[in-house]
């Protein structure tokens, strides 16, 4: 998979959650932080690789590392609506 249909399976997971604005909101807060997030994200690859694969997790870590990225996947978290 590529990054950005990691992005999308993300937001559409997250909005079936409903938890698409609280994520979003916590990244805004961590601001700088999300850097710490993301090594910690590099670190926790074996206890997370049941769940999820290690490519989903490296590009989630990717967008965390890069405020840029971590920026346009809050936007797209807050304006994201499924399509019918």
């Amino acid at each position: 998979m590529k990054m950005q249909e990691n992005r999308e399976n993300w937001i559409k997971t997250l909005y079936k959650l409903r938890l698409h604005h609280l994520i979003a909101t916590f990244l805004e807060a961590l601001g700088p932080i999300n850097l710490l997030g993301a090594q910690l994200v590099y670190l926790s690859q074996p206890v997370l690789s049941p769940f999820i694969s290690n490519e989903q997790s490296q590009d989630f870590a990717r967008i965390l590392e890069d405020p840029s990225e971590t920026a346009m996947f809050i936007k797209a978290l807050r304006t994201y609506e499924p399509t019918l």
